[in-house]
């Protein structure tokens, strides 16, 4: 028996191997797929665009993803590595006024990348359990970093607290940046002018 023959109804490890790397690339495409076509304005897509825009057929897709639910799920997962990678990065400064400053300049990276997915996520959020509390988890690690850099007399302070959570979250820089109509410069000054005015009055 050589080593190409294969036990009678086990397929050869080389076609397994390509059939998995087959499915693995096909899952990507069609997650970077779902993800360019919220980018470019469709916040909610069919499960017919995302097969197109990823080449894909459509029962492949659901093959991968049993509903449209699960997919924005996966879309999440990309969403959240990426948010990550930017709040995760070490503070420039030294002086914890100055890193909850820097938190506005930080989170304006991070909601630009994000807004798009985020109304994508709100369109759909009514018909999703998942993204309902997906939105929640976002809202709570915010705060947690917030509370991180912020020295225990002023997390005692619930008032001051608050008032930071508010201004550091996405739906005010959603609100100066679509309703407001102010450019990404504006919208971060308005904000570390305002943060640091609240924090004036902090030893």
């Amino acid at each position: 028996m050589t080593q190409e023959t294969s036990v009678k109804g086990e397929e050869p490890a080389e076609e397994s191997d390509g059939r998995r790397r087959r499915g693995q690339d096909n899952r990507a495409r069609i997650v970077a797929a779902m993800l360019e076509i919220i980018r470019g304005g469709d916040m909610s897509p069919s499960a017919d665009q995302v097969a197109a825009r990823a080449d894909v057929g459509l029962r492949t897709v659901f093959r991968h993803f049993k509903d449209m639910d699960s997919l924005y799920s996966e879309m999440s997962v990309v969403i959240e590595s990426e948010l990550h990678s930017i709040v995760g990065t070490p503070f420039k400064s030294t002086a914890w006024k100055d890193r909850i400053v820097e938190l506005v300049d930080r989170r304006a990276v991070a909601f630009e990348k994000i807004t798009p997915f985020k109304y994508a996520s709100e369109a759909y959020r009514h018909r999703s359990r998942f993204l309902d509390q997906d939105s929640g988890k976002l809202v709570t690690a915010l705060r947690a970093i917030l509370e991180r850099e912020l020295p225990k007399a002023m997390v005692d302070n619930p008032l001051k607290v608050e008032a930071l959570d508010l201004l550091l979250s996405f739906e005010v820089w959603s609100r100066l940046r679509r309703e407001q109509g102010l450019s990404i410069q504006q919208a971060s000054d308005v904000l570390r002018a305002t943060v640091r005015r609240l924090l004036d009055d902090e030893a």
